[in-house]
């Protein structure tokens, strides 16, 4: 084989829950395009377990071991950290695939990305969603019209989600936790990548726990002019993670359910799945892969279909935008 059509060398920096997912895509498919080429993550307990599960990954002794392995290193730290590690990849002469946010200091992300051009994306799933793929398919075959309003809605009934336990110290902190952060960026960065650039922000934002994050949110905001509500709550519903994203025009009503169920209002005002919509938990693996391959297209410096550090950028500044409120 020629030296491109072996399997990328990708370093990851973060065994969290993210690493975990990305090594089980990677570990999940006979034929990935990656392979992990090292991990380190500042926790021997999260080492511990990850090794556990994959014990073929090899782990080394620190952040700049991981960047010598690699070609590309996945940043999957708290936000905090992760322009430091991404810097340290791309003065090494790697790109990087960056959890969101790309930092908790705005003037600091910007700056990065005038520095990184186009070695870099972030991890926004949706890019790579086959949901994501249904709404786009009917909205080139019209079922929308033209776009008249965009509501967004999440919910939640305790924060962090209870998979999230381990994290809660950052997750559920002002500085860098939160759902608007964690989940709300996602459904931002499906707008504007639907609709358009995002401005007009108002509304309001609830902190009523010193020192924790929001609890509440409601805005108002516009999707390339398209005009968009957006609420958040934590508590008051029973399901751990509950989330629609709805686009309504003078043709008809689409919607993304729960992540990953792609949907169409029929004339009796009921949402139909897609015939061949699955959960979330089956979606998952098949969109990381996607986005896997995209990370080798990155790499190889050809087009792919990430989120741009210039997208994630505009999802921060509207996410932060918002806490500001």
């Amino acid at each position: 084989m020629t030296t491109t059509d072996q399997p990328l060398a990708l370093g990851i920096i973060g065994a969290g829950i993210m690493g975990e997912r990305l090594i089980g895509a990677i570990h999940g498919a006979s034929d990935s395009p990656v392979r992990v080429a090292a991990l380190w993550d500042p926790s021997p307990e999260a080492l511990a377990r990850v090794g556990a599960a994959f014990p073929a990954v090899p782990q080394v002794a620190d952040s700049d071991a991981v960047v010598a392995a690699s070609a590309c290193v996945y940043v999957a730290s708290p936000p905090a950290s992760h322009l430091g590690y991404a810097r340290a990849a791309l003065a090494a002469g790697r790109t990087v695939f960056c959890e969101k946010p790309l930092a908790i200091d705005l003037a600091d992300a910007r700056a990065f990305v005038a520095e990184a051009g186009a070695a870099g994306a972030v991890n926004f799933p949706f890019a790579s969603s086959p949901g994501v793929a249904a709404l786009e398919r009917w909205i080139a075959e019209g079922a929308v019209g033209t776009p008249r309003r965009l509501s967004i809605a999440v919910a939640f009934a305790r924060w962090p989600r209870p998979w999230q336990a381990d994290a809660a110290r950052w997750l559920d902190a002002r500085a860098e936790g939160g759902f608007t952060r964690e989940v709300v960026s996602h459904f931002l960065f499906l707008a504007r990548r639907l609709c358009g650039p995002l401005d007009g922000l108002a509304g309001t934002v609830s902190f009523p726990e010193p020192g924790r994050s929001e609890r509440a949110i409601d805005v108002t905001l516009r999707a390339g002019g398209i005009p968009v509500t957006l609420t958040g709550r934590v508590g008051g519903v029973a399901e751990d993670d509950h989330n629609t994203w709805t686009l309504e025009g003078d043709a008809g009503a689409i919607r993304l359910r729960d992540w990953a169920i792609a949907e169409r209002r029929a004339p009796d005002g009921t949402f139909t799945p897609a015939p061949d919509a699955l959960p979330n938990a089956e979606v998952r693996p098949i969109a990381l892969r996607r986005q896997l391959a995209g990370v080798v297209r990155m790499t190889r410096g050809e087009p792919h279909h990430l989120a741009t550090l210039a997208e994630a950028l505009a999802v921060q500044e509207a996410v932060e935008g918002i806490l500001a409120l």
